[in-house]
């Protein structure tokens, strides 16, 4: 069987995917977000994408424009296919766009346990400019994030 991935095509989430979304959401979060807040996010100043691979949905992320600033908000890969690229594709398809709408940096917050995800963050050029203690809820109280920049321009 060939990897999944490699017939992948990154699109516009659309309401239409929220199901499938939430699914992953609820796979990969411990506190994941409600269909209310994706569907607050279907604004102008929001940019949503999915990564099909297959005829599923691998992964997905939301990002927020401000000014000339773009915060990436959520991003979440299907358990199954973590570990293959997704992550690693999403995350240069949002710094592609960004730059192209001339955002001059990309923001994102992280758990600070989730060293997978910090390693790709820096693997890319993100550089720690602080953390947000307590920002996460957690089983036991609040997490502490991690805030990270890369600089497009």
């Amino acid at each position: 069987m060939s990897d999944p991935v490699c017939a992948h095509v990154i699109r516009p989430l659309e309401v239409a995917d929220l199901p499938e979304v939430l699914d992953i959401e609820h796979q990969g979060y411990s506190h994941p977000w409600t269909e209310g807040v994706f569907r607050d996010c279907f604004r102008d100043d929001y940019r949503l994408s999915v990564l099909k691979a297959s005829g599923y949905i691998a992964g997905y992320t939301v990002v927020a424009y401000l000014f000339d600033e773009a915060h990436l908000l959520n991003v979440c890969v299907r358990p199954s296919d973590r570990g293959r690229g997704v992550g690693r594709q999403l995350l240069r398809h949002v710094m592609i766009e960004a730059a192209r709408d001339n955002m001059q940096k990309l923001i994102l917050e992280v758990r600070q346990s989730n060293t997978s995800a910090i390693a790709l963050y820096q693997s890319e050029g993100f550089v720690l400019i602080g953390e947000r203690p307590g920002y996460y809820p957690a089983a036991e109280g609040r997490e502490t994030a991690s805030v990270m920049e890369r600089i497009l321009v």
